[in-house]
């Protein structure tokens, strides 16, 4: 069996350091990794309609700035399939079908669906049924790419779950047609889920606690020394200091490596002689966040210096995502028709489908 990946972001704005640590790192080393038989990257410009359909916009201007900031960080599209989803028509046929092997009650219970509708004030406001039964359009994204691998975060295992419910609902009424997923998650804590600046769980463009990877080096700054959320009982450099909920040392975690100390802050050795002083006392904010800022601006000059090339050529952008969702069609076209034929509704293809009926005359 091939080993197939499939993943993606909705583009609702320009990816931030959370997408950065929780997936776009591991996807440029599992595209390079040559471990991988195909590694699909989906724009999935449909399901975030589903929150957004008052505003089409939105979506249709931050397509471009997604692939940018794909292609700025490392993603080859001579490696990795990069698609819209909502021009790949089979995605929709699947969904379809799909939708008669899920139960209302089943996407009800879904973890993540119950927890995105609270967050989202759907509860009050009424639920779109499209939001309502997108675990569903997950679950045809990921078979017409015959995808066995699906990198995602530790929130979105119920989706991957849901899928592999509608895998073997299908495969058992049908017979075996579709691939069984399976969910990898990321290794450490701070992988699976990177804090606002805020210091709140989640990173969102409406709270303005994002450090986006098109950010100037002046807009890290701002956001690290105004907004990010340190200790609030270490009043003086003398006070000893909390590290757990401490958001420049959760970064500083998932960021800092033991050469950037002997870069910027050559006191210390590594991350943890930093961390006990600041427990001790006597190490203030201010030296945290200067070091913490220069750890990033290292890590996204190279970032914003390819995306300034890319930039300067969007025909070229447009034209790697014209090319990109061409491959991807062929595919889900090809896995739809499998579908069809499995459930013996190919009527226009397979004659004997209808001669069958003359029997019964």
């Amino acid at each position: 069996m091939k080993n197939i990946i499939l993943t993606g972001d909705r583009p609702t704005g320009r990816l931030h350091l959370g997408h950065y640590v929780g997936s776009l790192q591991r996807r440029v080393q599992m595209q390079n990794s040559g471990e991988y038989d195909e590694i699909n990257i989906l724009i999935a410009d449909d399901q975030a309609l589903t929150d957004n359909a008052d505003n089409p916009g939105k979506i249709r201007d931050n397509i471009i700035q997604v692939v940018l900031d794909y292609l700025s960080v490392g993603i080859d599209p001579a490696k990795s399939t990069i698609c819209i989803q909502s021009a790949l028509p089979a995605l929709h046929a699947l969904t379809f079908y799909y939708l008669n092997l899920v139960t209302t009650a089943r996407l009800s219970r879904n973890p993540t669906v119950k927890a995105e509708i609270q967050m989202r004030g759907f509860e009050d406001e009424g639920l779109p049924a499209g939001f309502f039964t997108y675990p569903v359009s997950q679950a045809a994204d990921i078979t017409a790419f015959n995808a066995n691998i699906v990198p995602v975060g530790e929130d979105q295992l119920p989706m991957i779950e849901q899928t592999r419910e509608i895998v073997e609902k299908f495969n058992r009424i049908y017979g075996e047609t579709l691939i069984l997923p399976k969910a990898i998650i990321p290794e450490n804590a701070v992988q699976r889920r990177l804090p606002g600046v805020d210091g709140n769980a989640k990173m969102s463009k409406s709270l303005g606690n994002c450090i986006y990877l098109s950010d100037s080096a002046a807009a890290v700054k701002k956001q690290i020394n105004g907004k990010m959320f340190t200790d609030p009982q270490h009043l003086r450099i003398e006070d000893p200091g909390h590290i757990e909920g401490n958001v420049v040392f959760t970064y500083l975690d998932a960021f800092s490596r033991p050469e950037h100390f002997a870069s910027y802050l050559p006191e210390y050795a590594c991350l943890e002689e930093m961390k006990e002083h600041y427990r001790k006392g006597g190490l203030g904010d201010g030296t945290c966040k200067k070091f913490l800022i220069n750890v990033l601006n290292e890590l996204m000059d190279p970032i914003r210096e390819e995306r300034a090339k890319w930039e300067k050529d969007i025909d070229a952008v447009y034209d790697i995502l014209k090319e990109g969702t061409a491959r991807a069609r062929a595919v889900t076209d090809e896995t739809l028709e499998k579908v069809r034929s499995a459930m013996r509704i190919d009527y226009l293809k397979d004659r004997s489908i209808i001669q069958e009926w003359e029997k019964l005359l």
